[in-house]
């Protein structure tokens, strides 16, 4: 069985919604975020020398890091599910897409997240935080012009890792001039198996 070590409101969440979505059994090794700090306990740090999640192990093998952990469960488990075939351009753009999510997207949202904590101090460093911002989010919108998901062939392991970037995006108030970014997240939570994800992982609150 595999083994998921699930940090509240964090980037586990989408570990959890991916093995509801392959019918794959799971145990949660639950975390609770400090409530002054909302840093991760120390006791994560027995999991991965990080103190990060998400981290699963299946049988021998522990692995950290959503997109290996993504890619290494639909090949794995996925039974030809949630990913296109391998050997053609489709199956890089989806690979593409499964790195992009940290690679490049989540960068400037992370550093919005800790400047922020700087209040006048992080001023001159604002405009090309949105700006990148802005860049990426614009880049997604024009992805999803005209289809339900990121890739064209329907539902991925790829939205799952990028439904983060659109989630995060949202909390910070910037999906405003996405109006197509902000239906494929809505689309990705009505699914069933998100839902059940929440049920099972906890409260999934990024506000």
């Amino acid at each position: 069985m595999v083994v998921v070590h699930h940090l509240n409101n964090s980037r586990s969440q989408r570990i959890l919604w991916l093995l509801e979505e392959l019918g794959v059994p799971y145990e949660i090794h639950a975390y609770q975020r400090d409530l002054t700090t909302n840093l991760a306990p120390d006791s994560l740090k027995a999991a991965h020398p990080l103190g990060k999640s998400p981290v699963i192990e299946d049988g021998p093998i522990k692995i950290a890091e959503s997109g290996a952990i993504v890619d290494y469960l639909i090949r794995t488990h996925g039974e030809g599910r949630l990913a296109p075939p391998t050997g053609g351009a489709t199956h890089e753009a989806y690979l593409e897409w499964l790195h992009y999510a940290e690679g490049s997207a989540m960068l400037p949202l992370m550093l919005l997240l800790y400047t922020m904590r700087l209040g006048e101090a992080a001023a001159p460093l604002m405009p090309r935080i949105n700006g990148e911002i802005d860049n990426n989010l614009a880049y997604i919108e024009k992805a999803l012009s005209g289809q339900d998901y990121i890739l064209a062939q329907g539902f991925t392991g790829a939205d799952v890792q990028l439904s983060f970037v659109g989630e995060v995006a949202r909390a910070f108030g910037k999906l405003g001039p996405y109006p197509t970014i902000t239906a494929w997240v809505d689309r990705l939570h009505a699914r069933p198996a998100f839902k059940t994800s929440i049920e099972k992982g906890g409260v999934y609150n990024l506000a």
